[in-house]
Protein backbone atom coordinates (compact mmCIF):
# COMPACT_ATOMS: atom_id res chain seq x y z
CA UNK A 1 0.00 0.00 0.00
CA UNK A 2 1.76 3.21 -0.82
CA UNK A 3 0.97 6.71 0.47
CA UNK A 4 0.72 9.35 -1.33
CA UNK A 5 2.78 12.48 -0.25
CA UNK A 6 1.66 15.01 1.96
CA UNK A 7 2.59 17.99 0.26
CA UNK A 8 2.69 18.76 -3.80
CA UNK A 9 6.76 19.24 -4.80
CA UNK A 10 7.20 23.24 -5.22
CA UNK A 11 9.91 25.38 -6.57
CA UNK A 12 12.95 25.92 -4.84
CA UNK A 13 11.86 28.81 -1.99
CA UNK A 14 13.69 31.97 -1.84
CA UNK A 15 14.16 33.36 1.27
CA UNK A 16 13.73 37.18 0.99
CA UNK A 17 13.91 40.13 3.45
CA UNK A 18 11.94 43.65 2.87
CA UNK A 19 14.69 46.13 1.84
CA UNK A 20 15.29 49.52 4.14
CA UNK A 21 13.07 52.24 2.70
CA UNK A 22 15.63 54.41 3.96
CA UNK A 23 19.02 54.18 4.83
CA UNK A 24 18.69 55.28 7.92
CA UNK A 25 15.74 52.62 8.83
CA UNK A 26 15.68 48.76 8.79
CA UNK A 27 13.59 46.69 7.13
CA UNK A 28 11.40 44.11 8.96
CA UNK A 29 13.53 41.52 10.55
CA UNK A 30 11.00 38.15 9.25
CA UNK A 31 12.03 36.93 6.45
CA UNK A 32 9.36 35.83 4.01
CA UNK A 33 9.11 33.62 0.77
CA UNK A 34 6.92 34.32 -2.38
CA UNK A 35 4.73 32.14 -3.72
CA UNK A 36 2.83 31.74 -7.17
CA UNK A 37 -0.86 31.78 -6.84
CA UNK A 38 -0.81 28.21 -7.42
CA UNK A 39 1.50 27.29 -5.25
CA UNK A 40 2.00 26.45 -1.51
CA UNK A 41 4.39 26.91 0.71
CA UNK A 42 6.92 24.63 1.85
CA UNK A 43 5.96 22.29 4.84
CA UNK A 44 9.85 21.75 6.03
CA UNK A 45 12.46 24.18 5.39
CA UNK A 46 16.10 22.95 5.28
CA UNK A 47 18.98 25.56 6.33
CA UNK A 48 22.25 25.04 6.43
CA UNK A 49 24.55 26.86 9.31
CA UNK A 50 27.54 27.98 8.52
CA UNK A 51 29.66 28.37 11.70
CA UNK A 52 33.34 29.67 11.54
CA UNK A 53 35.51 27.45 13.68
CA UNK A 54 38.09 30.01 14.20
CA UNK A 55 40.63 27.69 12.43
CA UNK A 56 42.11 28.03 9.14
CA UNK A 57 43.85 25.56 6.59
CA UNK A 58 45.57 25.98 3.73
CA UNK A 59 43.54 26.75 0.20
CA UNK A 60 45.11 25.13 -3.22
CA UNK A 61 47.77 28.28 -3.62
CA UNK A 62 48.50 28.21 0.33
CA UNK A 63 46.39 31.09 1.39
CA UNK A 64 44.52 30.78 4.88
CA UNK A 65 40.87 29.31 4.40
CA UNK A 66 38.98 29.83 7.04
CA UNK A 67 37.20 26.49 8.06
CA UNK A 68 33.58 26.20 8.52
CA UNK A 69 31.46 23.94 10.13
CA UNK A 70 27.97 23.47 7.93
CA UNK A 71 25.08 21.87 10.40
CA UNK A 72 21.80 21.20 8.88
CA UNK A 73 18.60 22.66 10.19
CA UNK A 74 15.05 21.30 9.72
CA UNK A 75 12.17 24.26 10.44
CA UNK A 76 8.39 23.09 9.93
CA UNK A 77 5.23 25.07 9.26
CA UNK A 78 3.30 25.22 12.29
CA UNK A 79 -0.28 25.63 10.22
CA UNK A 80 1.16 22.05 8.64
CA UNK A 81 1.51 20.07 11.58
CA UNK A 82 -1.68 21.45 13.16
CA UNK A 83 -3.46 19.84 10.07
CA UNK A 84 -1.74 16.49 10.74
CA UNK A 85 -1.33 15.93 14.27
CA UNK A 86 -4.10 15.26 16.97
CA UNK A 87 -4.31 18.56 19.15
CA UNK A 88 -2.61 16.88 22.18
CA UNK A 89 0.32 16.27 19.71
CA UNK A 90 0.69 19.34 18.60
CA UNK A 91 0.26 20.82 21.81
CA UNK A 92 2.84 18.68 22.78
CA UNK A 93 5.03 20.31 19.51
CA UNK A 94 4.23 23.60 20.57
CA UNK A 95 5.04 23.40 23.96
CA UNK A 96 8.33 22.21 23.38
CA UNK A 97 8.93 25.22 20.76
CA UNK A 98 8.43 26.94 24.11
CA UNK A 99 4.87 28.42 22.99
CA UNK A 100 1.38 27.84 24.73
CA UNK A 101 -1.18 24.73 23.77
CA UNK A 102 -3.14 26.02 20.60
CA UNK A 103 -6.29 26.62 23.18
CA UNK A 104 -4.50 28.53 25.57
CA UNK A 105 -2.62 30.76 23.20
CA UNK A 106 -5.89 31.54 20.99
CA UNK A 107 -7.79 32.52 24.57
CA UNK A 108 -5.08 34.65 25.39
CA UNK A 109 -4.86 36.29 22.15
CA UNK A 110 -8.66 36.86 21.85
CA UNK A 111 -8.51 38.84 25.47
CA UNK A 112 -5.46 41.07 23.67
CA UNK A 113 -7.41 41.64 20.98
CA UNK A 114 -10.52 42.29 22.84
CA UNK A 115 -8.22 45.42 24.87
CA UNK A 116 -7.56 46.58 21.56
CA UNK A 117 -11.13 46.41 20.24
CA UNK A 118 -11.90 48.48 23.36
CA UNK A 119 -9.60 51.24 23.11
CA UNK A 120 -10.08 52.10 19.33
CA UNK A 121 -13.45 52.31 19.92
CA UNK A 122 -12.96 54.75 23.06
CA UNK A 123 -10.45 56.61 21.12
CA UNK A 124 -13.00 56.70 17.94
CA UNK A 125 -16.11 58.00 20.10
CA UNK A 126 -13.51 60.54 21.38
CA UNK A 127 -12.27 61.73 17.79
CA UNK A 128 -16.65 61.97 17.04
CA UNK A 129 -16.82 63.78 20.45
CA UNK A 130 -13.97 66.79 19.50
CA UNK A 131 -14.96 66.76 15.73
CA UNK A 132 -18.99 67.63 16.90
CA UNK A 133 -17.14 69.81 19.58
CA UNK A 134 -15.21 71.78 16.92
CA UNK A 135 -18.28 72.02 14.60
CA UNK A 136 -20.33 73.50 17.09
CA UNK A 137 -17.54 75.97 17.65
CA UNK A 138 -17.11 77.03 14.09
CA UNK A 139 -20.54 77.28 13.95
CA UNK A 140 -21.49 79.39 16.64
CA UNK A 141 -18.17 81.45 15.25
CA UNK A 142 -19.96 82.12 12.02
CA UNK A 143 -23.83 82.42 13.06
CA UNK A 144 -24.23 86.21 12.45
CA UNK A 145 -21.86 86.45 9.31
CA UNK A 146 -24.18 86.60 6.20
CA UNK A 147 -22.53 84.99 3.04
CA UNK A 148 -22.57 86.78 -0.46
CA UNK A 149 -25.34 88.05 -1.99
CA UNK A 150 -26.91 86.21 -5.26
Amino acid sequence: MSQKPLHKPNQLPIILYEAPSDENKTGISIPYIEVPKEGQMPPVLFIFEYKHTGEVEPDDKGNDQAIVDQIPHKYCDLEFLKEKLGPNLNDQVRVALGMKPLEVAKAEGQKVMDKVMFNIAIIKDEAEEEKKANSDLIEEKFKGIKGPKQ
